[in-house]
């Protein structure tokens, strides 16, 4: 009886195991990639570059092969957009695009930007950026026509820190990160919610002011990202010693820690689909960073990335 219960004890780990290898390999046949970003240590000033693996942490290649500041935050079918010092002053970044081989790499305006997450509208025709004019307008949202570089300011509040820009799936709606007065150390950063003309503005988070993580270094509501199909916005927020993913609704009615686990997350982005979620991950201490994929029906998770290369970070998906 004993044996007999034993075999069917390793019959169902084996099925379960089958199972979820089964579920995970369907990443396989998918059109997508996954493209990160990653520093290099070598010669170089500053050298980030940007990675590109299949889903299942394969084919690992680096797209970049630039010798700057390479960041990307967005992808719309096959263009991923990133930004870029490369022609101009350190750390000065300027919007580029490229295909998930390297390929086809353009200059889209000459809109100086800040280092900030994106997003598009309109079957990407129009990308929500944060960036500057000058020395005097800094931290501020504007529209840019990607075809032709043109763009528009969308808010105009220099006392403010605007960030992490995200259309709403109809691209009728903005979430944001803003901090109210950017001078003001003793205050930070929430995520509010208005119309895409800049109207309606609404504070959508309250960071806990009793949090252990209260007074840490780290975000507090940041690098947001609207689920492509279900009705919440994700973002980041450090609490309790570590950074965490969570979700709230736009109403702001409900919200709750989307991955139950002890380690830190990140960065993250949705696949077009909504299926599957990617984030960065890493210890608490944050001394080795990695890359996850997470079947998001089953959150059946896989690590991608191995330790090469301790900072990988802010993984997006892009079309094969």
């Amino acid at each position: 009886m004993k044996g007999s219960f034993i075999q069917l004890l390793f019959f169902c780990i084996i099925i379960t195991v089958h199972s979820q290898n089964q579920s995970l390999s369907n990443a396989l046949s998918s059109d997508y990639k996954i493209a990160y970003n990653v520093f290099i240590p070598d010669s170089t000033k500053d050298d980030w570059e940007i990675m590109c693996m299949t889903l299942d942490g394969s084919d690992k290649r680096n797209i970049s092969q630039n010798p700057d500041v390479a960041w990307t935050y967005h992808s719309y079918g096959n263009k991923l957009f990133f930004i870029s010092d490369r022609d101009s002053c350190y750390r000065c970044f300027y919007l580029y695009e490229m295909d998930a081989q390297g390929q086809q790499v353009r200059k889209i305006s000459d809109l100086q930007l800040e280092d900030s997450w994106m997003s598009t509208r309109g079957n990407g025709e129009e990308i929500i950026v944060t960036g500057r004019i000058g020395k005097n307008i800094r931290h501020q949202l504007f529209i840019i026509h990607v075809p032709s570089g043109k763009f528009r300011q969308l808010t105009n509040d220099t006392t403010a820190r605007y960030g992490d820009p995200c259309f709403s799936p109809d691209g009728n709606k903005i979430v944001f990160s803003l901090k109210k007065n950017k001078r003001d150390k003793s205050s930070h950063e929430e995520l509010f919610l208005m119309n895409s003309d800049g109207s309606d503005v609404k504070q959508l988070t309250h960071y806990p002011q009793d949090n252990p993580s209260a007074k840490e270094y780290g975000y507090r509501a940041g690098a947001a990202r609207w689920h492509p199909s279900e009705n919440f916005i994700s973002y980041v927020s450090k609490q309790n010693g570590r950074h965490s993913i969570f979700a709230i609704t736009p109403d702001g009615s409900r919200k709750w820690k989307l991955i139950e686990n002890e380690a830190s997350e990140g960065w993250h982005d949705w696949s077009p689909d909504g299926q599957w979620l990617t984030y960065n991950g890493s210890d608490h201490a944050e001394s080795q960073f990695h890359i996850y994929l997470m079947k998001w029906s089953s959150k059946e998770t896989r690590q991608l990335t191995d330790n090469t290369y301790k900072s990988q970070l802010s993984p997006v998906f892009v079309k094969k």
